[in-house]
């Protein structure tokens, strides 16, 4: 199991101004292997080995070079042709992309350390610090906040200056999953111990057994950062005054940010601790922002960020976490499974052919339920949320928010 664990990092004046050396010959070493790659035959383009074969003679010609990590600029190359793999998967699915461009000194903001040439002090610090010792750079202090499972393999370290002007250091880690808790059994799982999640859009999250979760209220920070963004634009650009503000619409950007990241981990967290399974919608989420007015608000909720946290953090607690065929999980009843259309502004689901009402998110949550036991190939528990959830007790889902629930202790990050 792959995943990573990010500090703030403090270091000294000095340090910081080889740090910031560092990246800009990393951006100069990142746009000579573009230029490198975009000038080589069409029929015969180079690979990301090719390339790290050109580094020590790259180093000889241009010494700058040579100041580099040799891992380091390794990981460098390897950046170029992951980005250039990203950009062929979004043309293979049909969007509408350029090609890869020079990166600007703004654009390229953080280095990583493959492997080797990076060493990692818990003991240097004090109280809740720590020292990583970056090769040809020197040593940082991070808010060691969290110390690494004895039984993780540090596999990278990636050092990164925000917008904000805030330093991060990042670890790769690798766990054996030998060590990692054992899931439950396929054939332990039944209804009362697993969940179908429908990602709303007037809620959050709407669960088949009849919890929903609100949407986080981002509301005050959107207007301070529209506030920010206009006093940004009274700025002359490029000034000392301009820079600054800049900083500040930055730090009000980072703020959100965090306050989502913080939402999904405590949600997640909760989900994975209280079922053995979990099941979810593959989402198109770039085809929803797309189709969608309400385009922030959902960006907000991060979808597959939300669910890249809950299949993480399933592997650590032990937990299922399936993906369905979302297609028809809201026209479908539950119930009887004969679909109905529906605007996306009726709220209940009232089948004609078998009566069945209730929530339509509820009953959405109800398919994927019983969809990920369909996907599992497992047989749809005789006793189902869909027959304790009838016309005369949909009042019984309630709706609950984040700061309600970390009140009562279900959720935790």
């Amino acid at each position: 199991m792959e995943y990573s664990h990010r500090y703030q990092a403090y270091p000294t004046d000095e340090v910081a101004e080889r740090l910031e050396h560092h990246l800009d010959v990393h951006r100069q070493l990142y746009n000579h292997v573009r230029w490198d790659y975009e000038n080589s035959p069409a029929d015969n383009k180079l690979s990301e080995y090719d390339q790290n074969n050109k580094l020590p003679e790259w180093k000889q010609r241009w010494p700058i070079f040579a100041e580099l990590h040799s891992k380091a600029a390794q990981a460098t190359v390897a950046r170029f042709h992951r980005n250039l793999s990203n950009l062929r998967k979004k043309k293979e699915k049909g969007y509408n992309v350029g090609r890869l461009t020079r990166q600007a000194p703004s654009d390229y903001r953080s280095v990583t350390y493959n492997q080797s040439g990076f060493d990692l002090d818990e003991k240097r610090g004090h109280n809740t610090d720590a020292y990583v010792r970056f090769s040809k750079i020197g040593w940082v202090k991070i808010r060691y906040s969290r110390p690494i499972p004895d039984h993780a393999t540090i596999k990278e370290v990636t050092i990164k200056k925000e917008t904000t002007g805030e330093w991060f250091v990042s670890f790769g880690l690798e766990t054996d999953d030998a060590v990692l808790p054992e899931k439950p059994d396929m054939d332990s799982l039944d209804a009362s111990n697993s969940v179908g999640i429908d990602l709303g859009i007037l809620n959050y999250i709407h669960t088949s057994d009849g919890t929903t979760v609100e949407w986080l209220d981002l509301e005050d920070e959107y207007e301070r950062l529209r506030r920010e963004q206009r006093n940004l634009s009274r700025k002359e650009n490029g000034s000392n005054n301009w820079e600054d503000q800049r900083r500040v619409v930055a730090k009000v950007k980072r703020h959100i940010r965090r306050k989502v990241l913080d939402y999904q981990h405590k949600i997640t967290t909760w989900l994975v601790r209280e079922y053995d399974a979990v099941f979810v919608e593959d989402l198109d989420v770039t085809e929803m922002l797309e189709q969608s007015h309400n385009a922030r608000n959902k960006q907000d909720a991060a979808w597959r960020q939300f669910i890249t946290l809950l299949e993480y953090k399933a592997d650590l607690y032990g937990c299922h976490v399936v993906q369905v065929e979302p297609a028809g999980t809201t026209k479908e009843c539950a119930r009887c499974g004969v679909a109905t259309a529906k605007p996306v502004w009726v709220r209940d689901h009232s089948c004609p052919s078998c009566g069945f009402e209730t929530d339509r998110d509820a009953n959405a949550a109800m398919n994927i339920l019983q969809r990920g036991f369909e996907e599992l190939g497992l047989g749809w528990p005789e006793s189902t949320p869909v027959e304790t959830v009838t016309a005369t007790d949909t009042d019984d889902i309630y709706e609950v928010s984040a700061s309600h629930v970390v009140e009562t202790g279900s959720l935790s990050s």
